[in-house]
């Protein structure tokens, strides 16, 4: 199925954050009401035609500073063998490496990230630190790099000047699109969160990302969006409804 355009109309909402008198949230309800799912190992192309069953953790992950970096590898020390399938290869030669911009990021080994357990490994395949979370029963918000559980959802934040001369932190929370990856991101062969072939979930993202969106935006901004976005859903109930019989 084709991917929706980049200028697809979306419907915004504003409001102030609950905890900072100086920040306004800017929420793509559009996106965050959708029924977008990761559907690896389940019909996720991967973001290259040559490397299918990479799904996106193909470059590896990039840290946003140094708490990022700490944290996971927290996390990492706890990976045993039937954890993490290359478990080896990082204690030997290391997880990590520098990009040509000298960023810190997780090693990319044989194709992916070294954290991707391939097809055929005994403990699953996907992510070692994902795997770690779902079998200690935390979220993964706490065991992967900020990029890797983030993603697609994106968090942008603008300085804002009123006409009087005051000015306010915009915190925009949306879908991380092809055009956020910049130029490179038109190179990628197959992108999830456009396409229809992911809009299978059973919940909106509000729901199923709540633990994410309560990370980027706080409980009391999360707890307004949440009743943002079910009056956004029984809106569109409702003009569905009276389409289909307008007598109702």
């Amino acid at each position: 199925m084709p991917e929706v355009l980049l200028d697809f109309p979306r419907a915004w909402v504003e409001f102030r954050d609950p905890a900072d008198d100086d920040q306004v949230f800017r929420c793509d309800l559009t996106w965050l009401t959708s029924r977008w799912s990761c559907i690896f190992g389940q019909g996720c192309r991967g973001i290259y035609a040559d490397a299918p069953d990479v799904g996106c953790c193909t470059l590896g992950a990039h840290f946003s500073d140094d708490d990022d970096y700490r944290r996971v590898k927290k996390y990492v020390k706890q990976l045993g063998p039937e954890d993490w399938q290359h478990r080896a290869e990082g204690k030997k030669r290391g997880w990590t490496e520098t990009d040509e911009d000298g960023e810190l990021k997780t090693r990319t080994y044989e194709g992916a990230c070294i954290f991707h357990n391939r097809a055929g490994f005994e403990g699953g395949t996907g992510c070692a630190l994902h795997k770690l979370a779902l079998d200690r029963g935390i979220s993964f918000v706490e065991t992967k790099p900020d990029v890797c559980w983030q993603l697609p959802i994106r968090r942008q934040f603008r300085e804002v000047e009123r006409g009087d001369g005051t000015s306010y932190t915009e915190v925009a929370i949306g879908e991380y699109t092809r055009a956020g990856w910049g130029p490179g991101g038109h190179d990628l062969d197959w992108y999830c969160s456009a396409n229809t072939e992911a809009h299978v979930g059973r919940e909106p993202v509000y729901v199923s990302s709540a633990d994410e969106l309560t990370a980027l935006m706080g409980p009391a901004a999360y707890a307004q969006l949440v009743t943002l976005c079910e009056e956004r859903l029984a809106a569109d109930h409702h003009r569905t409804r009276h389409r289909a019989d307008p007598g109702a």
